[in-house]
Order: C-alpha cells, then structure tokens, then sequence
C-alpha cells in the first residue's frame, strides 16, 4: 500500500497515478482538504482522510509519498523511517512511470521565471513539451497519460529532498542563497547540497547548467567530479561561460561557436533575469532549438503573476507587482533592475531579515519608503536616514493614496515586500492582487496586463 501526506495538487496527482498503476493508495492529511481536491479522490474512489494522521494505517505502508510543505522532522516522518519505510517525493514517483526527458530547475530565486521562460521557449519552437512541479502542476498526474517528450519540472529543495533515483537530463541550478535555513539545522552547506541534487545520477549525456558567478554553488560543486557535462553561464567570467553578454546580446559559445541572441526585446529587466534567461536559453539550445527561434520566442515572453509584473500606469507613474519578492535577495534584483527613481512598497512578516545589502541601492534610486505591514519596526530602523520619506499603513488602499503623494511622472512605484505576507494577506498572490486592484482605482491609462 502507498501512504501519501498531504491532499494538495502534488498529493492528490500522485494518489490518481498510484491508482492508474493499479496500487493501492491511501491519502491523510492533517489539515483540511479543499473541496476540489476532495471531489478528484471521491470520484476515483480513493480513500482518504482530513484533520487528522491514522499512524497505524500509514505506518503500514510500504511507501510514502510526502508533501514538501512536511518537514522531515516531523514525528510521523521520523517513525516512518525508523521502519525503514521508503519515504520519496511525488517528483520521485512520477519519474518512474514515464520515458520522457527531464529539464529540472531550482534555486533560491528565478526558479518560477526560467521555469516558465524554457517552457516557452521549447514550446514556441513545437516541442511536445509539458509544465510541472513546484509551478502548481503536478507532475504524477500529467503522467497518468504520458503525452509529452519533455516535462520542464520547477524543483524546490523540500521536493528535491524525497528524490533519489530521479535524472534530469538537463539540470538547472540558478544561485544558492540564504533561506528556509530552519529545514536544513541552519546550515548553508545542507541547504547546499540539497540544491545540488539536481544534478544527481547525471551521465556523460545529460547537462548541468549552473551559475558560475554564483559563489555558494562554485564552493560546493566541483565539475571535475562530475560526470554528466557541466554548462555554466556568467555575466562577469566570460573565458569560462557557455553563455555570457556583450550589452543586450547573449552570446552562447557551447556548441564551439559563438551565437548571438537578441534580448532586448525581452520583458524581462534586471541582472537576475539576465541570469535566469541565460540559463533557459542555454536548454532551450541543448534541446536542438536553433538561435532564431529562441530570439523571436523571447519577444513574445510574459511572465507570472507577481513577478515584476506591470500593473499599471497613472500620471506617467509607472506601477510593478513584484509581491513575490519575500526576501532580501529578490528585493535587491528588483531594484538593481529598475533604473528609474522608485518609490519603495515593502513589509509584511520579517523572516530575519539583514537589509544590510539593499541599502547602497535605496540611497541610490529609493526616494520613498511606504512600510505595508502591522509590525513595521525594522524596515523604519534600517531605512532611516537612508530613504528620505518613510510612511507606514496596514492598508493597501492607504499605500496607493500614499504613491501619489511621493511619485512624479517617471518614476516607479514597486511592491517588492521583502518579507512574507501572513501579517495582512493570505498569501502573496493575495497581496499582488490586492496591490493590482488598487493600482487600477486610479489608474488613468490602463496597461494591457501581463501575466
């Protein structure tokens, strides 16, 4: 019997593949169970329960397919394995029932963003290609039909986690940062190696794309031991890089020659997403796809939803949702991005924030900060004296009011919170929305939205 924790889309895929399979499944999870997700087990006829764990059931297993949200400290997980009950990822699961290949990507930030621009750029070329994983797909129920020569997988380190014979045959790993430290007993170098699973299990013909101006991922990955092909893309370290710039052009040298791809057509902006195109461009070439296409697929990108995403224009006051911004490092891509005056939205639940880094920029480019949060303490201590106008609301209604006070024509107004959204919102999709709705209030000359 298959045990699977959690109820949510990756859970109730993997239950749906379990069946397919002709397994016999079991799905608990300690919460509640959305009414969608309920009506998919009732109609397949999959036993399940909410609000609670039957330990004795679940612990009969001879599998257990966790949710990523479960830590592994968790007293089921750790009786789990004291059993010595395999316990894996859904990602781990689906893997074995399918033949296509793999393009995996992870990192502390872009993962979305590349996720969805490689997607694009296989799919604008005719792959028979399919979206999944930590992007709100699962993967298991994709599977269920096979369709597809390519799945594009979004990987965190909570999935990378329960994977073990899982290959990717194209990995991509964009930075290693600082975050979710509680997971990995506070240590960069488990945080690390996590990350680097993505690489697990590679051959001589599957390719690990990585960033070579990346400090922490050079300090814990070694390409001499290596045995698939190692592809890493750079701005600054050019002599070594399969991909790197020259202005607005990304020139790709690993085919032993170099090839010039426009990108300044791209709606992407900043030096992140410089990185996270490189990296997407570079599969998209492993894959076959031929320069041309990828300049002309790169025109016709946009991105998700609270991503540096316009929302909007009033009184020549350019308005970007960037709600998923939720820590220190994603604020500080979004502001060395943005070359106009910006007038900063940020706060919400601080997660141990250091805002030592974003300083010099806020001097730079921040003329107003409008602090969006109920405990708003050390955004005003960090940013005093610093930032020359500092407000503070719990309403996002105030804050928008409080833009058009700070912002003259050409400037920017940013949601780049920094912090997570719980103090206000439900999440941060709910903070980006409620930020959109707000903007469109005033907004005098509505912009297309990009999504």
């Amino acid at each position: 019997m298959i045990a699977i924790l959690g109820a949510g889309e990756s859970g109730v895929g993997a239950a749906l593949l379990a069946q397919a399979k002709g397994l016999e499944v079991f799905v608990s999870d300690k919460g509640e169970i959305k009414p969608v997700y309920q009506e998919k087990l009732q109609a397949a006829n999959i036993p399940f329960e909410a609000g609670s764990h039957d330990y004795a059931r679940i612990l009969s297993a001879t599998e257990i397919i966790k949710s990523p949200g479960i830590p592994d400290k968790a007293d089921l997980i750790q009786q789990a394995k004291a059993k010595n009950i395999p316990v894996i990822s859904e990602i781990e699961f689906a893997s074995r029932y399918t033949q296509a290949k793999f393009i995996g990507i992870t990192g502390t930030n872009g993962k979305t963003t590349t996720t969805l621009l490689t997607f694009h750029l296989l799919q604008s070329a005719g792959l028979n290609v399919a979206l999944a994983g930590n992007i709100g797909e699962s993967l298991a129920e994709k599977v269920i039909k096979d369709e597809h020569d390519y799945y594009v997988v979004e990987l965190s380190s909570f999935q990378l986690d329960g994977m073990y014979q899982f290959k990717a045959h194209i990995g991509i790993l964009l930075n290693i940062t600082p975050d979710h430290l509680d997971r990995y007993e506070y240590s960069m170098a488990n945080y690390a190696q996590s990350k680097l699973r993505i690489a697990q299990n590679m051959t001589q013909s599957d390719y690990f794309i990585y960033n070579l101006d990346d400090a922490v991922t050079n300090e814990y990955f070694n390409p001499e031991d290596f045995k698939g092909q190692a592809v890493p893309f750079s701005i600054n370290q050019k002599p070594a890089a399969k991909a790197f710039y020259e202005g607005t052009s990304l020139i790709t040298t690993y085919s032993g020659s170099a090839e010039n791809i426009e990108t300044r057509t791209s709606v992407l902006i900043g030096k992140h997403n410089q990185y996270n195109t490189a990296a997407a461009v570079l599969a998209a070439r492993l894959v076959g796809i031929e320069p041309e296409e990828i300049t002309a697929a790169l025109a016709t990108f946009k991105n998700a939803d609270h991503r540096l995403q316009t929302v909007g224009e009033a009184n020549g006051v350019r308005y970007i949702n960037d709600s998923k911004a939720t820590n220190v490092e994603a604020v500080w891509y979004a502001l060395d991005g943005i070359t106009q005056p910006i007038v900063w939205i940020a706060g919400g639940v601080d997660k141990g924030n250091d805002y030592t880094s974003l300083k010099a920029l806020a001097q730079e480019k921040i003329k107003a900060l409008i602090c969006l949060g109920v405990d708003n303490k050390k955004l005003v201590e960090s940013f005093s004296g610093i930032i020359p106008v500092i407000h503070e609301t719990q309403s996002v209604e105030e804050a928008i009011n409080l833009t058009k006070e700070a912002a003259v024509p050409g400037d920017v107004v940013l949601l780049s919170p920094a912090c997570a959204s719980f103090d206000l919102f439900n999440n941060y999709e709910h903070r980006g929305k409620r930020f959109a709705e707000a903007v469109q209030h005033l907004v005098l000359e509505p912009l297309q939205q990009e999504s």
